[in-house]
């Protein structure tokens, strides 16, 4: 037994068997040296109940004498207290990780059930932002500020990627504030579910606040932006620059203000032509996962005339088919994209904007709030109550504009009239 040092070190040289060179400082700090002539630190020691263990600190090289006895005094102080070093280091390899918890998310029912259209939106953003910045983290050992970091890595695009995904698809991540508050949503979702699924104590998101959504205003303004966007489609789809399935989801989207995925996943089962409706099951919309309710969107004549010059298929099938048998739903984000661009209508002009544009011209013609509830589909009447606020807006805006001319003539009476001069002789 001797104090280790790096002269000790370098010389214990290596022998037919494995011998280990006690440390008298600190007891239970010893090198062990290897026939190989590997040399490794390590601390021995017993645990409350009497068990003998023996932990690796790490070999030298990668550690110096001082630090390894550093460590070493560290072990020690944690046995003095009850605990056991080895036992902890195993139960934190072993300890579940947020990429663990993600799979078994991936896995659940809760997941299984969500909407098609949402599942690879959901899916993406766990594999492309949360699993590479916090998948390998133990459960147990992350942080409010992990996750507030994980937002800034997402938000600055540190999770950016542009890859190849199968034979003629494309993945481009940019990250940004948006795709960081939707990422982090996600988690905290999921965090959630496993607090309830008892896979967790409690979520480390449970404090963290990411802001209020950016609430997109942009909307058809009126009658020209819609003959614009009719007209672009009409004509795309005349020189085959648009499939018709796609042209037509886009038109349903704009007659009813049906959800994307309610029209890209739309089935002859939910086909009411009859009596001029669609008939969601819960399972097929938004807000039928929480309610177990059906939603009916009445169709007008001309939503109904898209969906019957479709060919028909059986309950199960598609209303609109993907180009290719088997390959999901119609790309809508794309061609959306070409359309509003050809049809010069604002940038942030989204596909959703078209359902608000339903909503906020309801509004504006003066349907109650609770009409807009019942006709979008909404869970709760605070959302049906933001179009009246837009609809007032606009109401009141258009009253402005009505009221100019008018306000031009009182301006122009109230102005004082000239004097006129009269000469003798009666000229002016």
């Amino acid at each position: 037994m001797q104090k280790i040092t790096k002269r000790v070190v370098d010389a214990a040289d290596a022998r037919a068997e494995r011998f280990i060179v006690w440390d008298t400082e600190c007891k239970g700090f010893g090198l062990l040296v290897l026939p190989t002539g590997i040399k490794s630190y390590i601390y021995k020691y017993r645990t409350a109940e009497g068990q003998q263990r023996r932990i690796t600190i790490g070999q030298h090289g990668a550690l110096t004498p001082d630090q390894a006895r550093k460590t070493a005094e560290d072990h020690r102080e944690v046995v003095r207290g009850g605990g056991d070093p080895l036992g902890e280091k195993r139960a934190l390899r072993e300890a579940m990780t947020i990429g663990d918890i993600l799979d078994a998310y991936l896995a659940s029912e809760d997941f299984a059930n969500k909407a098609a259209s949402t599942q690879p939106i959901d899916r993406g953003r766990i594999e492309r932002h949360l699993r590479p910045l916090l998948g390998r983290k133990h459960v147990h050992l992350v942080t409010e500020n992990d996750v507030k970091r994980a937002f800034a890595a997402i938000r600055d695009g540190k999770t950016a990627v542009d890859v190849k995904t199968g034979t003629r698809g494309r993945a481009r991540v940019r990250g940004g504030e948006g795709a960081a508050k939707m990422a982090i949503a996600v988690l905290k979702a999921i965090l959630n579910w496993a607090v309830r699924a008892r896979m967790m104590t409690e979520s480390p998101c449970r404090f963290v606040k990411i802001g209020a959504f950016a609430v997109r205003e942009t909307i058809l303004d009126g009658a020209a932006d819609y003959a614009r966007l009719f007209q672009t489609l009409d004509r795309m789809e005349a020189e085959l620059r648009i499939r018709r399935p796609v042209a037509d989801c886009i038109r349903l989207i704009a007659l009813t203000g049906c959800r994307r995925g309610e029209v890209s996943n739309l089935r002859w089962s939910y086909v009411d032509l009859k009596n001029g409706r669609l008939v969601l099951p819960p399972k097929a919309h938004k807000t039928g996962r929480k309610t177990g309710k059906p939603k009916i969107i009445g169709l007008p004549a001309a939503a109904q005339a898209i969906i019957a010059r479709q060919p028909e298929g059986g309950p199960d099938d598609c209303v609109f088919p993907p180009i290719r048998s088997g390959a999901g739903v119609p790309d809508l984000s794309h061609a959306w994209t070409k359309v509003r661009a050809e049809a010069g209508l604002p940038r942030d002009l989204v596909l959703h904007s078209l359902r608000h544009s339903v909503a906020s011209h309801m509004a504006m013609a003066g349907a109650q709030a609770s009409e807009i509830m019942t006709a979008l589909g909404h869970r709760q009447l605070s959302t049906a109550q933001k179009y009246i606020h837009w609809g007032e807006d606009a109401r009141q805006a258009l009253a402005e504009k009505a009221a100019t001319v008018v306000l031009a003539g009182m301006a122009a009476a109230s102005k004082p009239k000239a004097k006129v001069l009269r000469l003798k002789g009666g000229k002016r």
